[in-house]
Formats: structure tokens, C-alpha cells, sequence
């Protein structure tokens, strides 16, 4: 659309209307942007997952030690001891790398509930537990 602009008035017209026109498209690129991520979720969530089953979360060596302890004794030992020999090494490096990820991340959670259960006598709460619940 071609006009020829004459006036100081309709130069002031065609100002707002380009304004107007770019904040349309400027709500238009930011809409799609949205429904890119939401539609690109699904993949973000199976690379992470992949991320956590391929690599080893290194925020605590004694957790991963734990880990590595109990993967090995129970799945080398008692669940994977008939199956084959690349089963029983490619299994528990997987689960390993999982559970420490997923152990790093909830540490606090874990503790606070190994802490109620070695915690309790007698079915009553220690008062630092009642503390802790307060925050």
C-alpha cells in the first residue's frame, strides 16, 4: 500500500498506525515463541532424562559412593546375576548415573525423611523435627 503522505497530520497517522502494526507483530512473535516451547517440551524432558541416565551428577562423592555401594550389591549381585554379561554392565552404570542425579536433586527430602524415621521413639517426634516442619 502506497500512500503519499502530505500532511504533518497524516505523517502522524501513518507513525501510529506503523506502532501499532509493530506491536501487533511484535505479541504475534512472542505467541509463537510460546507454542515453540511448549511444543518442544516433550523433547527438553527426554534429553534431561537422557542427561541423567548418561551422566553422573558430581555435587556429592559420598552419596555417589552410597549409590555405587547399593547398585552394585543389588543389582550385580542379586537381580542381574543370571543375565548376560553386557546386561550386567551396562545396567548398573545407567541406574547409577539415574539414582545420583535424582538422589542430588532430593537430597534434602531423602534426609529429612531417614531423619523422622531413625529419629522417632516411642511414635514422638524430636522437637528439632517439629522445627524443621515449621520452615
Amino acid at each position: 500500500m502506497v500512500n503519499h503522505i502530505k500532511t504533518y497530520e497524516q505523517l502522524l497517522k501513518e507513525k501510529q498506525r506503523l506502532q501499532t502494526l509493530i506491536k501487533a507483530q511484535r505479541e504475534l512473535v512472542r505467541y509463537d515463541l510460546q507454542e515453540i516451547k511448549h511444543e518442544l517440551h516433550p523433547v527438553g524432558v527426554a534429553f534431561s532424562f537422557l542427561k541423567d541416565i548418561t551422566s553422573r551428577s558430581g555435587k556429592n562423592k559420598v552419596l555417589n559412593y552410597g549409590v555405587d555401594v547399593v547398585v552394585d550389591l543389588l543389582f550385580k549381585k542379586v537381580l542381574l546375576a543370571r543375565t548376560g554379561w553386557l546386561t550386567r554392565l551396562t545396567l548398573p552404570f545407567f541406574v547409577k548415573n539415574y539414582s545420583s542425579n535424582i538422589l542430588s536433586d532430593h537430597k534434602k527430602t531423602l534426609f529429612e525423611k531417614l531423619r523422622g524415621w531413625i529419629g522417632n521413639k516411642n511414635g514422638k517426634e524430636d522437637k528439632t523435627s517439629e522445627e524443621l516442619k515449621q520452615y
